[in-house]
C-alpha cells in the first residue's frame, strides 16, 4: 500500500512536469529579494559600486531598465523557440553547470590554500564518474536514481557521460564558429580534447554535489539562493544574446531611407534648404571669378582647411591619391581642367561643396615614394569650399557632430529600440520591483573603499621596470615603435 501510495504521487508529479509544467524556467521576474540579494553581494565585493547605486537614482534607474530590457529578450528568445535547438539548449546546461562548479568550488574550498579552479577534485573522482557510463544501472545510487529515471531527478537525462561530454563539446565549436567567421574550419586536437574533458568531468562533479547538498539542506541557504540567481542571469545573458541577433529582431529594428527622409521632412531644423542657398550663393561668386582661397578662408566650414598655424589652407588639398576622398567628390573634381571650378554643387552626407580642380590626375614627378625614388602613384590637386550640413545631439553636449543621416538613422533606431523593448516587457509580462533597500555602506567597507584607491594610485605611481629581452613571465618587453595612426577619410 505503501509503495502504491508512493508511486501515485510519484504519478502526479510526472504529469505535471511533463505535461503541465514548463520546459523553461521563467526569465520574466525579477524579484525584490533577488535584486537585494544582488546589492549585498555587492555591498560585499565592491562597496564603490553600491554607494554610486545608493547615491544616484538615475543609476538606480538604468540598471532596472537593463534588467527588463534583458529578462523580455531572454523571455522572447524561450517563446520563440531559439532556447529549444540544440546547441542553444546544451549550452544552457553547460552555463548552468558552469556557474554552480565555480560558486560551489570557491565555498567548499576557501580555507585550503590557493589551487587552480576544481584543484581540489581528485583523479579518482574524474576515474569514478567517467566509471559510471560503464556501471550497470542496478549498482546505481538507490533512490535518487530511482527519480532520475522518473525524471525527477536533477540530472533527468539517460545520456551517458561520453554522449554528454561529445554535445557539450560540439556546442561549444558550433557557437563559436557561429560568433567567429573565421573558426569556421577550426578542428580540436586531442590534447585540446582531453582538457576539455578533464575540466568538464569536474564540473559535473561539483554540480551534482552542490544539488545534493543544497536539495538536503546542508548548504547556507543565502549561497543557494545566489548561485541559483546567478545561473538565471548568465542563461538570460546568453539568450538575450541571441534574440537580439535574430532575424527577427534585426527587422524590428531596421531603419529604411523611407523612415529618415520622413523624420527629416517633420523637422524643418534638418531640412538643409538654407545650407543649400547660402552654398549657391557662394558658388555663383566662384564661377563668377572671386579668388576662390579667399572664399574658402573665409566661408569654409571644413575642420581641414585649418594649418597648425589656425589660417586657413584656402581650401587646399595637394598630392590626393585617387581614391582618398567620398566618391561623390573625387568624380566630380576628376570629371574637371585644371583652374576650373565645378558649376554645380556637389552634395555628399557632410555637406554640399564647391570644387575647383588646380592640377589633373597624373604622377607628380616631384614627389618621392618612401625609398626615396619618384613616386609613381597618380594624384591631384584640388581645393573645396564646404557649407557642412551636420547634426550633433542636443541633448548630448559631448555627442559629435554627424551627417544629417546618420543622426537621424541613430535617434530612429533608438526610438524603435525603445518601443520593441516596451513590447517585449508587456508581452512577456517581465516584473522587476522599483521598490527594494539599498543595503547601507558600512564605515568598514568606506575604509575598504579607501584602501583599495590608495592601492590603486600607488600602483598608477610606481616607476616602471625598464624593457627588457626576455619573454618571461615579470620581464618588460621592449616596447614596440609606436605605429603612424591612419589618415581619416577627408571630407
Amino acid at each position: 500500500m505503501v509503495v502504491a501510495i508512493m508511486l501515485i504521487g510519484v504519478g502526479l508529479v510526472v504529469w505535471k512536469k511533463k505535461v503541465g509544467g514548463e520546459a523553461h524556467p521563467s526569465y520574466n521576474t525579477l524579484s525584490k529579494e533577488e535584486i537585494e540579494l544582488l546589492l549585498s553581494d555587492a555591498a560585499k565585493n565592491n562597496p564603490a559600486v553600491l554607494k554610486r547605486f545608493a547615491d544616484n537614482p538615475d543609476l538606480k534607474k538604468t540598471q532596472l531598465d537593463s534588467f527588463r530590457e534583458l529578462l523580455a529578450e531572454a523571455s522572447e528568445a524561450v517563446s520563440s523557440g531559439l532556447a529549444d535547438q540544440q546547441t542553444n539548449k546544451q549550452e544552457l546546461d553547460s552555463i548552468a553547470a558552469e556557474v554552480i562548479a565555480v560558486n560551489y568550488d570557491r565555498e567548499v574550498n576557501k580555507d585550503k590554500g590557493p589551487m587552480p579552479p576544481f584543484g581540489f577534485v581528485t583523479d579518482d573522482q574524474v576515474k569514478a564518474y567517467w566509471g559510471e557510463d560503464d556501471q550497470p544501472a542496478a549498482q546505481k545510487s538507490g533512490f535518487a536514481s530511482f527519480m532520475d529515471k522518473l525524471g525527477l531527478g536533477h540530472a533527468a537525462d539517460t545520456r551517458t557521460h561520453a554522449v554528454e561530454f561529445e554535445d557539450f563539446l560540439n556546442a561549444k565549436l558550433d557557437i563559436l564558429k557561429a560568433g567567429n567567421p573565421e573558426m569556421k574550419d577550426r578542428q580540436i586536437s586531442d590534447e585540446e580534447k582531453e582538457q576539455a574533458k578533464e575540466v568538464f568531468a569536474k564540473i559535473r562533479i561539483y554540480r551534482k554535489e552542490f544539488n545534493e547538498k543544497a536539495d538536503a539542506g546542508q548548504l547556507d541557504p543565502q549561497l543557494v539562493a545566489k548561485v541559483r540567481l546567478q545561473v538565471k542571469l548568465q542563461q538570460a545573458q546568453f539568450l538575450a544574446r541571441l534574440y537580439a541577433q535574430s532575424d527577427a529582431a534585426k527587422a524590428q529594428l531596421e531603419v529604411s531611407d523611407d523612415d529618415v527622409a520622413k523624420y527629416i521632412s517633420e523637422h524643418p531644423e534638418l531640412d538643409p534648404k538654407e545650407k543649400r542657398a547660402k552654398a549657391d550663393d557662394i558658388l555663383k561668386r566662384a564661377v563668377g571669378g572671386e579668388d576662390f582661397a579667399a572664399l574658402a578662408d573665409q566661408y569654409s566650414e571644413d575642420p581641414g582647411n585649418k594649418g597648425p598655424d589656425g589660417k586657413g589652407k584656402g581650401g587646399l588639398y595637394k598630392d590626393v591619391p585617387k581614391g582618398r576622398m567620398v566618391p561623390v567628390f573625387e568624380q566630380a573634381a576628376l570629371s574637371l581642367e585644371a583652374g576650373q571650378v565645378d558649376p554645380q554643387l556637389v552634395e555628399s552626407d557632410y555637406g554640399f561643396h564647391i570644387i575647383k580642380l588646380e592640377r589633373k590626375l597624373g604622377v607628380d614627378p616631384t614627389q618621392k615614394g618612401g625609398d626615396g625614388k619618384p613616386s609613381t602613384t597618380e594624384t591631384y590637386d584640388v581645393r573645396h569650399i564646404l557649407i557642412s550640413t551636420m547634426a550633433k545631439d542636443p541633448d548630448d553636449p559631448m555627442a559629435r557632430e554627424m551627417p544629417v543621416k546618420e543622426f537621424v538613422k541613430g535617434k530612429l533606431s533608438e526610438q524603435k529600440q525603445k518601443d520593441v523593448i516596451d513590447k517585449l516587457v508587456a508581452k512577456n509580462s517581465v516584473q522587476v520591483p522599483d521598490d527594494f533597500n539599498v543595503p547601507e555602506v558600512t564605515p568598514e567597507q568606506l575604509e575598504q573603499m579607501k584602501k583599495q584607491q590608495e592601492q590603486l594610485q600607488q600602483q598608477m605611481q610606481a616607476p616602471q621596470a625598464p624593457p627588457g629581452d626576455s619573454d618571461e613571465p615579470g620581464s618588460a618587453k621592449k616596447p614596440e615603435p609606436a605605429k603612424k595612426p591612419a589618415e581619416p577619410k577627408k571630407k
